[in-house]
């Protein structure tokens, strides 16, 4: 196990327009975590997810997924609680969120020791609803600060504000989980839900002043920027791809640049220091046209690693891009 993921294991169910005025939605295996999970395995990195499933029904269908799709599920336990269940409406702007979770199995992973991670796991993804119930919201805290300095730590909160009862108090949370982490992944509209009217840039000085390495902002059409301290922001494109959804390209993104920053050596926190603006612009480059090939397909449908490196080798871009928008048809 080279990367490891914590946080919700659920069943999405996505709205189907019907034409009529009945509520239509098709049932899929879903939860940020999960999908990101999914996305490392299938890019070629060993990868692992801690949760906790339901042994109903629909728990037995999200193990047989992670199975199929070669996830080490061995810090994976079975509760009699119920499983996770998302409602997801989707909407010409984005997609709209209704989440069933108090007392599911999931939300209420409290393992007790902690489990111990290989030696060889280098990264550690935590963030998203998980970190909004308890106990697993503690216990996952607690697995990052064991991991500090011995793995890479990186957060994703994949906000969703229907979910949150105290903004201001979870923005406050989001800066603290940001200075135990060495990479922070953030969307635009994450950044705008955490720190409205400011901009990005402010936002993303502010992690790194609490202790972050780097911090990552997906800005949809606009590609992606990285920010580190003591250098310029960089920039990169988001390939012109036809788009069927954008469900799970934010997970895709955030899975495929740990799976491409161990292909640039890097396994120790460190090490995202002293890596170079070449090594930075491939993994990101990496990262981003994952999340490009997620988004030809619907609901979360992860790329292997041969489908990204046939659409990267297609490409011609190669260096640095100015800081600035850069026009594109996805959403990561």
């Amino acid at each position: 196990m080279r990367i490891a993921f914590m946080g919700e294991a659920l069943i999405d169910f996505t709205s189907q327009d019907g034409g009529d005025a009945a509520l239509r939605f098709a049932g899929h295996v879903g939860g940020s975590p999960l999908n990101a999970a999914i996305a490392g395995a299938r890019l070629g990195q060993p990868t692992g997810l801690l949760t906790q499933l339901s042994t109903d029904l629909f728990g037995e269908r999200i193990l047989g997924y992670l199975q199929r799709n070669g996830v080490d599920t061995r810090f994976v336990p079975r509760s009699a609680a119920p499983s996770t269940l998302a409602f997801v409406e989707r909407t010409p702007q984005t997609n709209r969120y209704a989440f069933y979770a108090a007392g599911s199995a999931d939300a209420t992973w409290s393992p007790q020791p902690l489990p111990e991670l290989p030696p060889g796991c280098a990264f550690l993804h935590f963030g998203s609803i998980a970190m909004l119930q308890e106990p697993a919201a503690s216990r996952i805290l607690d697995m990052v600060r064991a991991s500090s300095g011995r793995r890479v730590v990186v957060l994703d909160p994949n906000v969703r504000p229907s979910l949150i009862g105290d903004m201001a108090r979870y923005r406050r949370q989001v800066a603290q989980w940001a200075g135990l982490s060495d990479l922070v992944k953030l969307s635009d509209e994450d950044a705008e839900l955490l720190a409205p009217g400011r901009a990005i840039d402010a936002l993303a000085r502010d992690y790194l002043m609490t202790g972050a390495r780097a911090v990552a902002v997906t800005r949809g059409a606009a590609g992606a920027t990285l920010w580190r301290t003591g250098h310029a922001p960089m920039d990169v494109a988001a390939p012109n791809v036809p788009v069927a959804d954008t469900i799970g390209a934010g997970d895709t993104f955030t899975a495929a640049l740990s799976v491409a920053l161990l292909a640039q050596g890097v396994d120790r926190p460190a090490q995202i220091d002293t890596l170079d603006d070449t090594a930075w612009h491939t993994a990101m480059r990496f990262a981003a046209t994952a999340a490009a090939l997620n988004c030809t397909r619907e609901g979360a449908d992860p790329p292997t690693l041969a489908a990204v490196q046939e659409l990267l080798g297609r490409g011609a871009d190669t260096g640095a891009v100015p800081h600035a928008s850069i026009p594109g048809r996805c959403t990561p």
